[in-house]
């Protein structure tokens, strides 16, 4: 429970503003989480708390790669086996039909026999700066840092028990050098750990070759912002689903054809996206990405990196419709940060029935929320019912 002086110094300010502006602020002041761990660890100022609706869609049906070494035969072979497993998505929003349309999705990847997940993990990073003399010494320190990774992970064990350092790409610009180094940050997501281990190494850098850190976050690593460098290479967690719908559930559950849903993707995501000269070639990623993320208690402002990501279709001669997603920059964590709210705690334990959800698996469950997403608008866009839905969904009318 919130403690009473705690209480006081919200309620305080709260009041404060209301007198200031001459308004009433009666809905902000009233909220089930903890405010003390909320003021203390996620808000400053804090005056109350704005809610968001938040609905279900579900379940989503992955299908989860496990690897078995058959017996007796040696040496072990390792083959492949899926584990199908079913997960409910808690989605904050107040964009009418997004949950709905997820949920269609949804269903039809149930039909479909569900989705392939996987997940590669790349690291978090941070990118610090360094002056030296000239490009001789830039290119000197370039090849320094390169050899020195045993360093750098022993730098960094001694800032978090949990971050490991992965390496670094550096580049050089004049008499500058950016870093961009990367860390494995467990079940967290991570920023700060990462900040904390890269201000360390940086130092150490400084004493050891004698030159100076401008900053230690350079853009380089393109945190909260998109970039073709986190597009293409990765940040956080690179997520790929995919499944291939049969042409009997496009025609009875979407309404549509797999050659009328390809030539949406074609023109929308391909050519469109080539028009306007996107970072990502995509329907609507960053709908699914950020209901998720502030649903259980991620930080929504990674949303812009997870809207880089790319769908792609292709149909069968058999009408049937193979569809992918691609999410380079799936920033997620199952501990810290927002996940410790007690709201934010309740959706994480509508995922897995109440199981203790991993960062790898919430990663997949982001990723095959955004494919029933794009295969939904997609559906939608081909048979012309999207103005429709959100006519009846949107604006709260019946069809």
């Amino acid at each position: 429970m919130i403690s009473l002086r705690t209480q006081k110094s919200v309620t305080d300010r709260r009041r404060a503003l209301e007198k200031e502006l001459g308004i009433e602020l009666p809905h902000i002041g009233t909220y089930a989480i903890n405010g003390e761990i909320a003021s203390e660890k996620n808000c400053e100022n804090m005056i109350g708390v704005t809610q968001i609706p938040l609905g279900i869609a579900g379940p989503l049906e992955l299908k989860i790669t496990t690897t078995h070494n058959p017996q007796p035969i040696y040496p072990p072979k390792p083959r492949r086996r899926w584990t199908y497993r079913d997960f409910f998505l808690p989605l904050a929003t107040t964009e009418g039909a997004l949950i709905a349309s997820v949920n269609r999705g949804c269903k039809v990847i149930g039909q479909s026999g569900g989705c392939e997940v996987t997940v590669t993990k790349v690291g978090v990073t941070r990118s610090p700066v360094f002056e030296v003399k000239d490009e001789s010494e830039a290119a000197s320190l370039t090849r320094w840092i390169g050899e020195s990774s045993e360093l750098f992970q022993t730098v960094t064990a001694q800032t978090s028990t949990y971050a490991k350092y992965l390496g670094s790409r550096a580049e050089c610009v004049g008499n500058k050098v950016f870093v961009n180094m990367s860390f494995d940050t467990g079940e967290a997501m991570g920023m700060n750990m990462v900040t904390k281990a890269t201000t360390a190494i940086a130092r150490c850098i400084e004493s050891e070759k004698k030159v100076r850190c401008i900053t230690v976050a350079g853009n380089f690593d393109s945190d909260k912002k998109p970039s073709k460098e986190n597009s293409e290479r990765g940040r956080g967690r690179i997520v790929v689903a995919s499944v291939t719908i049969p042409k009997e559930i496009l025609t009875t559950t979407l309404k549509t054809t797999a050659r009328a849903m390809y030539e949406v993707w074609k023109d929308k995501c391909v050519t469109g996206s080539a028009l306007a000269r996107a970072i990502g070639s995509n329907c609507h990623h960053a709908n699914i990405v950020a209901a998720m993320y502030i649903a259980t208690g991620q930080d929504p402002a990674h949303v812009v990196e997870g809207s880089v990501g790319s769908t792609t279709t292709n149909y069968t001669q058999a009408g049937d419709l193979d569809i992918s997603v691609r999410l380079p920059c799936i920033m997620v964590g199952s501990i810290g940060g927002g996940t410790t709210l007690e709201t934010q705690a309740e959706a994480m334990n509508i995922i897995d029935s109440g199981k203790k959800v991993e960062a790898d698996t919430l990663a997949k469950v982001v990723g095959g929320a955004v494919l029933a997403g794009e295969i939904s608008l997609l559906a939608s866009l081909s048979e012309g019912s999207l103005s429709r839905a959100h006519e009846s969904l949107a604006r709260g009318k019946k069809k």
